[in-house]
């Protein structure tokens, strides 16, 4: 009874009355009380206005219909493959499709719907991976933003083989707390090589020179990318830089001369096959290392710098000494320069010159630590003395407005015209508060004796004449005066008196 009467009814009715009719009857299946009749019916009156011309129709149902769980998955489908505005209202918000549904529609969809796709909550590692295979850059952007999407760190490195030269990706990236290491190396060297191809167009460098550093900048970027891991995180980014073929002599000789055992310890068990504990064994134990050394494969010029810097290391450990908690240590690298120039050979020179290198760049590290220290520390200060003057600059505009609130002359008074003398004694504002002081609060502080009233005055001596000469003798004993018996001092009187 339901459908026909709808059906009936909608081939008269305007496109909008129809979609208003559209939305009621969806929320009336979803979310009415139907029974099992009357919900077949609706059931079959919706998928019905699949067929509907009008978009805003289909609209209005997948408006209604995109965020319910209890929507039937037939309709959602065929929904999804809608027109795109129709499609990315289910694509956007319904429970209903499947990971096959979303990359499906993701791979025949454009980008604005991949993007919808993209922004998803709790997207899985299967839609983000298709996305991260055929997505643009601006796509890109959204799924690395969406911190419920999961993205695996072979996705991600991925992303940014396809598009790692543009920056919103790499910021995107940088934000999501799930990043790990061997993806926060890769978008150091994302950066490292957008900086050095600008270098190089520019003409300002050459290409080997650019290479060098861009180099040694990923050797950098290696070591502090294990920042905040542990164990497994270092053991996870030693095995991609192995993989890469990025796991050099030259990052691991740089890790112990930065005082990064750990990155070391890791780097040389990945390469000789051995446990983490022996390997740390034998960095403390010279001939141990020797054979550790070789089983790395590690080139042989490389053993004098290696023993010197772990010795280095061991004298600093048990003087507690502090290790430099980022860059190369130039005390460490002094070392092994020492220990390459007591051997002899020409196979020393290539380390000597990598040593050197190292050398220059702590010593620049060191130089720009101290003048930010300095920086920082003149900023304080000027910082200080700014607030200062404010502060006294407050202080000073606080009393000036009290000064004028308290001198201000009163509105009701008359203005009187005042000529100014040059002769004239300036203004003392001590006298102005006490002519401003009440006649009562100035009697108080007044010395001068009052008048003497003398009708008083001669009542209160007719009172004393008439005391009784034991009264006075009482008043003398109290107060410790001489006796008297013969007669009464005037003092006495005035003491009876007051």
């Amino acid at each position: 009874m339901i459908i026909r009467d709808f059906l009936a009814w909608t081939q008269n009715a305007s496109a909008s009355r129809r979609a208003e009719a559209t939305a009621v009857l969806t929320r009336a299946y979803l979310y009415g009380n139907l029974s099992a009749d009357q919900a077949w019916e609706a059931k079959t009156a919706l998928l019905t206005l699949l067929d509907d011309p009008s978009p805003l129709v289909r609209r209005a149902l997948a408006e209604t219909c995109a965020a319910s769980a209890r929507t039937p998955r037939p309709l959602v489908v065929a929904l999804a493959c809608d027109v795109p505005e129709v499609a990315r209202l289910v694509l956007a918000r319904s429970p209903v499709l499947t990971d096959a549904d979303l990359v499906d529609a993701a791979a025949l969809g454009d980008e604005t719907t991949r993007a919808v796709i993209a922004a998803r909550h709790h997207l899985s590692h299967a839609v983000s991976g298709a996305l991260a295979e055929i997505a643009e850059a601006d796509t890109l952007v959204v799924l690395a933003r969406n911190p419920t999407a999961k993205i695996t760190a072979g996705r991600m490195l991925r992303m940014l083989e396809r598009c790692g030269a543009e920056a919103p990706l790499r910021e995107a990236l940088l934000a999501r707390a799930d990043l790990p290491p061997e993806v926060r190396h890769a978008i150091g060297l994302a950066v490292a090589q957008a900086l050095s191809g600008f270098v190089t167009n520019r003409g300002w460098l050459g290409t080997e020179r650019c290479d060098r550093l861009r180099r040694e900048a990923g050797e950098r970027v290696a070591l502090e990318a294990c920042e905040g891991f542990g164990a497994a995180g270092i053991a996870r980014l030693v095995a991609h830089l192995r993989t890469t073929q990025q796991l050099t002599a030259g990052l691991i000789l740089r890790a112990v001369l930065s005082g990064r055992t750990d990155f070391a310890v890791a780097a040389l068990s990945d390469l000789s096959g051995q446990d983490h504990a022996g390997v740390a064994r034998a960095l403390r134990d010279p001939r141990s290392f020797v054979d550790l050394h070789q089983r790395a494969g590690l080139p042989d010029a490389l053993l004098p710098a290696l023993q010197a810097a772990l010795a280095a290391l061991e004298d600093m450990a048990r003087r507690s000494t502090p290790v430099p908690s980022a860059g190369l240590s130039r005390g460490i690298i002094e070392r092994a320069i020492d220990a390459c120039n007591s051997q002899p050979g020409a196979g020393m020179q290539p380390v000597l010159v990598l040593l050197n290198r190292y050398e220059a760049e702590a010593a620049r590290d060191e130089a720009r630590e101290v003048a930010r220290a300095i920086a920082a520390e003149a900023m304080a200060r000027e910082t200080a003395r700014r607030n200062a003057q404010a502060a006294d600059a407050a202080w000073r505009a606080a009393l000036e407005s009290q000064r004028r609130t308290v001198f201000a002359p009163s509105a009701d008074a008359p203005e009187v015209a005042v000529a100014l003398d040059a002769t004239a004694e300036p203004h003392n504002p001590v006298g102005a508060i006490l002519d401003a002081l009440p006649e009562q609060i100035l009697a108080w502080y007044r010395t001068e004796e009052p008048a003497v009233d003398m009708q008083a005055k001669a009542a209160t001596e007719a009172v004393l004449d008439g005391l009784g000469d034991s009264l006075l003798d009482h008043f003398r004993v109290s107060h410790g005066l001489a006796a008297k018996p013969d007669a009464v001092s005037g003092s006495d009187k005035a003491k009876i008196a007051a």
